[in-house]
């Protein structure tokens, strides 16, 4: 069992808990993600690892309660145990020195995109950053990115905090004074898509990080399949950061919403069983 030590509400829809894992703390490394279990009945929920603290054997998820796993998983608090945390799982991002950096992180995507900056940050390499949201709110970890990147740029669509645009927006202009060596986007699909139809056009390598519908993480399910350079690929094996230049966005788009429906109902349909006053699910 994984003791949840630390829950913050990052804002209403954004949860962040630092877990006991002590194997995965020892060996995780950024880019890498677990596979949550909330209890015995519990639906696998893969979430990438924001943090980790080796010595003291835990790490930090940061999620976004879009269905009832997540939701359920919200219902815990500190003291409380998880019924399973595998990993670490993937490969680890391919991290090494470079001249300029440019991550780009939207909504919750800043929650995997904070270990690989960091990382690069240690090595030497200058790293900036955008950070995107529809509003001020759903900006997260500003201040954390704050810590080591030499510039943080927040873009929100209604202009309530830094520039009013998507990140996009901040990237062309970022792009105009800047020469990067590399970007790092991460983020929901149509914005990684649209971040590398101008990075693709302007030379710059880019790396995206995908979560397609995942069930095992090891490779055997094969919900996760993504085209990567016409090639299938894994995200829980093989990924879950590809070259940006060589995903089928649009394959991967489709294949998220298969079951969208399904879930929208299920939440619709299960009674809540759990005490949640004024919710008809759970």
């Amino acid at each position: 069992m994984y003791k949840i030590v630390k829950q913050q509400r990052l804002n209403s829809a954004v949860v962040s808990i630092e877990v006991e894992a002590p194997y995965v703390a020892r060996k995780c490394e950024p880019g890498q993600f677990v596979i949550v279990r909330v209890d015995p009945d519990g639906e696998r929920i893969p979430l990438t690892i924001a943090d980790f603290d080796r010595a003291g054997n835990t790490i930090t998820l940061i999620y976004q309660e879009l269905g009832y796993s997540t939701k359920r998983l919200s219902t815990k608090a500190v003291g409380d145990e998880l019924q399973d945390v595998a990993g670490p799982l993937g490969q680890a991002a391919e991290l090494r020195k470079t001249a300029k950096v440019l991550g780009i992180g939207g909504g919750v995507g800043a929650a995997p995109l904070y270990p690989q900056l960091k990382k690069l940050a240690d090595l030497g390499s200058q790293v900036d950053v955008i950070l995107g949201g529809r509003s001020a709110e759903l900006v997260i970890l500003a201040n954390e990115f704050r810590a080591f990147a030499r510039q943080v740029t927040i873009a929100t669509d209604d202009g309530s905090l830094g520039l009013k645009g998507t990140v996009v927006d901040a990237l062309l202009r970022k792009v105009r004074d800047e020469n990067y060596n590399r970007v790092i986007a991460i983020g929901p699909l149509p914005m990684m898509r649209a971040v590398v139809e101008h990075t693709k056009r302007l030379e710059i390598p880019t790396m995206v990080s995908l979560n397609p519908i995942m069930i095992d993480g090891t490779g055997m399910c094969g919900g996760c399949r993504v085209t990567v350079g016409g090639a299938t690929k894994f995200a829980c094996v093989d990924g879950p950061d590809f070259d940006g230049f060589q995903v089928n966005f649009d394959e991967c788009i489709r294949r998220q919403l298969m079951y969208r429906q399904q879930e929208r109902r299920f939440e619709q349909e299960h009674p809540c069983r759990i005490g949640w006053e004024g919710t008809k699910s759970c």
